[in-house]
């Protein structure tokens, strides 16, 4: 991550009210953070965690289930 400088200005008096706004810009690739996390989640067994536990629940649902 790039490092920055903060530099806090006193904002402009106005007849009403003082506002200071203070933003940060984040340059980040959404598409490329997802493939990341997505690995990570095949990578840990996750993955299989989830499709057992909807394989699982959908049986106990359809087996204890009436009609």
């Amino acid at each position: 991550m790039d490092s920055f400088d903060f530099y806090a200005e006193p904002s402009e008096t106005s007849a009403t009210a003082e506002l200071l706004v203070v933003a940060t810009y984040f340059d980040q690739d959404l598409i490329g953070s997802t493939g990341t996390m997505l690995h990570g989640f095949y990578a840990s067994g996750q993955l299989w965690a989830l499709l057992i536990g909807v394989v699982l629940g959908y049986t106990f649902k359809s087996m204890f289930s009436y009609g």
